[in-house]
């Protein structure tokens, strides 16, 4: 049976390097100099730490890395940016952006939903943090993923796997 698997994955080699990029802009423009703002990646690469003097500055540290990853073709629906700003000690502020990856079991379960209302001849299955979708003809399966694209609007979703 014809299926394929809608997943979230960003591309961690240039949202590496998106942040390398903002990291040496930052250090290298003149409104920052003699400034603690800086750009940091974790361990694993999910996740984007923000310092700055003040909460304007975050914001603009923010505006550099967003513009590094849609130029590098990283969509900015991946980055979440929840976290509010946190003092860190004296006037040093900093936040940070959560890079996403899996699709979360709410997203999930709606991608489901979605598929089941549709009146598509396809079934959807959760699979850990991907969603298998099924069906007979391979019309059908075209027809689902236009429909999640169009649905779907706030998760950059991609579609792997399609099998015959």
């Amino acid at each position: 049976m014809p299926s394929f698997d809608a997943v979230l994955e960003p591309d961690l080699v240039e949202v590496r390097n998106a942040v390398d990029q903002s990291a040496k802009e930052v250090g290298t423009r003149f409104d920052f100099k003699g400034t603690s703002a800086r750009v940091e990646l974790g361990d694993r690469g999910m996740e984007v730490t923000l310092y700055g003097d003040s909460d304007f500055q975050i914001g603009q540290v923010k505006d550099i890395v967003l513009a590094k990853l849609a130029k590098r073709g990283v969509d900015v629906r991946f980055v979440d940016a929840g976290a509010k700003v946190e003092k860190i000690g004296g006037d040093k502020v900093k936040q940070l952006l959560r890079i996403k990856s899996g699709i979360d079991s709410e997203h999930a379960k709606k991608i489901q939903s979605l598929v089941k209302h549709s009146k598509l001849k396809v079934q959807a299955s959760i699979q850990g943090d991907s969603v298998r979708v099924a069906g007979a003809k391979r019309d059908d399966l075209q027809a689902a993923i236009a429909l999640l694209r169009q649905e779907v609007a706030d998760l950059p979703l991609a579609f792997t796997n399609f099998r015959e």
